[in-house]
């Protein structure tokens, strides 16, 4: 009786152990290399998991928010997969550089050339965008993972306030809050202003050089100069010593 009721409490303490150390549910997921601040520039990674044991992941498309639409969007080169933007007309023209923008990138689709994503692996997809919406606070992505079984999973269910996680959520991104640097401009004319010192400071320090080189060089030849007239003087004095 007792090895029964020992044999019992192990198992179900088993199998406390296994779910609480069962790995978190994988999903594709969207975070930036530093700071997305608000009407600056991001280069942002879509880390996508390969959640199949006998499948690979041959394909990702992401798509972008129409209600925040981005001006410039560019994808990194990446080994072992194509990549195709697709653009389209936008319902409402946005303003960039005070040029206003007709369209814009809605979707960016990767293809692998070759084994794509194996089981067990995953794969960083970056991307620059631009210029970061200031009227929000997070960009939401839907994503779409193609298996190599022709399985498709759909990362496009929003998550609800204070609600549980969906089973298939789609990326969200957060923005921060904007700042000077943030600003596409403002950074380059802080970049110029600072070359523009160093070159100042540079040209200076090289004056100073030059001017320090200067002297030296006048002194040198003047202490030749003397050197040379004692030499002399002293060669004159020995002939009027001889001849005396």
């Amino acid at each position: 009786m007792k090895a029964s009721r020992l044999a019992a409490v192990g198992t179900v303490a088993a199998t406390a152990v296994l779910a609480l150390s069962a790995p978190a549910f994988a999903h594709v997921s969207v975070q930036p290399e530093g700071a997305a601040a608000k009407g600056g520039y991001a280069v942002v990674n879509f880390k996508v998991p390969n959640e199949r044991d006998n499948a690979s992941t041959t394909q990702v498309e992401v798509n972008l928010p129409a209600d925040h639409p981005l001006a410039s969007v560019m994808p990194q080169p990446l080994d072992g997969w194509t990549v195709k933007v697709t653009k389209s007309k936008l319902d409402k023209p946005v303003t960039a550089h005070g040029e206003k923008i007709g369209e814009a990138v809605t979707k960016v689709t990767w293809t692998a050339a070759g084994k794509g994503i194996e089981p067990g692996f995953f794969q960083k997809f970056p991307l620059s965008i631009g210029a970061l919406p200031e009227d929000t606070d997070e960009l939401v992505f839907k994503a779409v993972q193609t298996y190599s079984d022709k399985e498709v999973v759909r990362w496009i269910e929003p998550q609800k306030e204070g609600a549980e996680e969906p089973e298939n959520p789609a990326p969200v991104l957060a923005l921060s809050a904007a700042t000077e640097e943030g600003h596409h401009g403002s950074a380059v004319a802080e970049d110029a202003s600072d070359t523009e010192k160093t070159a100042k400071d540079t040209t200076e320090a090289a004056s100073s050089s030059d001017g320090g080189d200067t002297t030296a060089r006048v002194l040198g030849v003047v202490g030749i100069a003397v050197g040379l007239a004692g030499v002399a003087y002293g060669v004159l004095a020995g002939r009027r010593r001889t001849t005396a």
